[in-house]
């Protein structure tokens, strides 16, 4: 036998029996670290009780009683969080500059895309990300809903998942492009236009399972390539009321003022990207309850693969995009965390925290974003984004302070998911 197949077979045996062991059983822990951020607020000398899939207790040190059996965990120099929400991935992409968005579209197959995927969700989860809105499949169709129902089976590791399928836009609009007009290429996206067309497509979106609709209101077809609105305001109201009666918001791609407008007044949940936004745009955003997905880290990536050196002078992409963010954190948008996983690498989604941080927004609003906030605005927050009695047992401990050190984020010890251990490093 080869040797070095030996222990590789071995390695990959004792992985998987170590994820199934920690899947399976069921613990009580008493989680005991040096601080506790709640969703709102950072505490410390708490603890916190899990059992089974749930939060118990969470409190003060003394305040609850331990139970017989109790696992207990002493997180010296920890904090203790939520896990974290990423509310803007993809992942079904992988960096562009690995493969371009076109390749990864017309030559990769979709078996090859979500043997893909399904890395990307445990780098993901390992990440302390414990759940995302993966927000389009970019050309492999409903492959997300499947994705999704394999975790929740436990069949692979992954996070919780709120999936758009692939999103919708107006015809023309889209790539795949720069054919000759006889050649026909699978395209991005769901294309629709008009009041029969647009009905239909988000009906069946709705019955292949998605829990959200992406449309994208703008998209880069001017005459000169420059980004311009594609939906009518009621086509995207019409999209938005066919979306709400089965209980789905919509999102919408946007970075134009036109297309934000438009989206707004359709009534979006939120509004991606936002770049071009303005500050009347930005207030509009405010008094209709709509929330910004900035995707900082996309851009911030994209630029560095056309050959931004961060030692040189910042471009002026990068420039526009922060001018943007601050003049929202200004207006006081509620703001999303969300980067745009999978144009960067998944599992590097603490980017996206890192430059908020860095363009303004206090710590503590970030760690908010990144949990509580976006579990309010996603509709998810009955369940997760808090440690409280009650909520589910999705946590995050990592060595540091985020609040002294937001970078601190990325020195993961230990993640639970649904009250089980699914990431572990016990070493000093």
């Amino acid at each position: 036998m080869n040797v070095r197949n030996y222990y590789t077979g071995s390695w990959l045996f004792v992985t998987v029996l170590l994820f199934f062991c920690l899947r399976l059983s069921s613990q009580t822990w008493l989680l005991v670290p040096d601080r506790v951020f709640d969703g709102t607020e950072m505490h410390t000398g708490w603890a916190v009780l899990v059992e089974g899939d749930y939060i118990v207790e969470a409190g003060p040190v003394g305040s609850f009683a331990e139970p017989p059996g109790a696992k207990t965990l002493d997180l010296k120099g920890c904090t203790l969080l939520p896990g974290l929400i990423e509310g803007h991935s993809h992942l079904l992409l992988h960096p562009y500059n690995e493969t371009s968005w076109n390749d990864q579209v017309l030559k990769e197959s979709t078996a090859e895309r979500v043997a893909r995927a399904v890395v990307h969700a445990r780098a993901t989860l390992e990440a302390g990300f414990t759940t995302v809105r993966d927000l389009g499949t970019e050309g492999a169709g409903y492959a997300d809903v499947g994705i999704k129902a394999a975790i929740e089976k436990g069949v692979i590791p992954g996070p919780g998942m709120i999936v758009a399928g692939p999103a919708i836009v107006a015809v023309g609009s889209y790539g795949p492009k720069g054919f000759a007009p006889h050649v026909r290429v699978p395209l991005g996206a769901d294309v629709a236009g008009g009041k029969d067309d647009l009905t239909k497509v988000v009906r069946r979106q709705i019955g292949n399972g998605v829990d959200v609709i992406k449309v994208y209101a703008d998209y880069r077809w001017g005459p000169d390539g420059e980004a311009m609105p594609t939906f009518t305001l009621e086509e995207l109201k019409l999209i938005v009321e066919l979306a709400a009666s089965s209980g789905r918001p919509v999102v919408a791609h946007a970075s134009t003022p036109e297309g934000m407008r438009r989206a707004i007044l359709a009534g979006v949940q939120t509004i991606e990207h936002g770049d071009g936004g303005t500050a009347e745009i930005f207030m509009m955003m405010k008094h209709k309850g709509v929330a910004l997905c900035p995707t900082l880290a996309a851009g911030y990536a994209i630029s560095v693969y056309r050959g931004w050196d961060e030692q040189e002078p910042v471009p002026e992409r990068v420039k526009q995009k922060r001018k943007s963010f601050e003049m929202a954190l200004k207006s006081g948008v509620t703001i999303c965390a969300g980067g745009d996983a999978g144009v960067f690498s998944h599992g590097q989604n603490a980017r996206e925290l890192e430059l908020m941080a860095a363009y303004g927004m206090p710590p503590v609003e970030v760690l908010k974003s990144a949990t509580s906030v976006n579990a309010r605005v996603f509709g998810i927050d009955d369940k997760v984004g808090k440690i409280s009695k009650g909520m589910l047992a999705d946590l995050l401990v990592v060595d540091g302070n985020p609040l002294e050190d937001i970078r601190s984020l990325r020195q993961v010890k230990h993640v639970f998911k649904d009250g089980k251990l699914v990431k572990a490093n016990f070493s000093k």
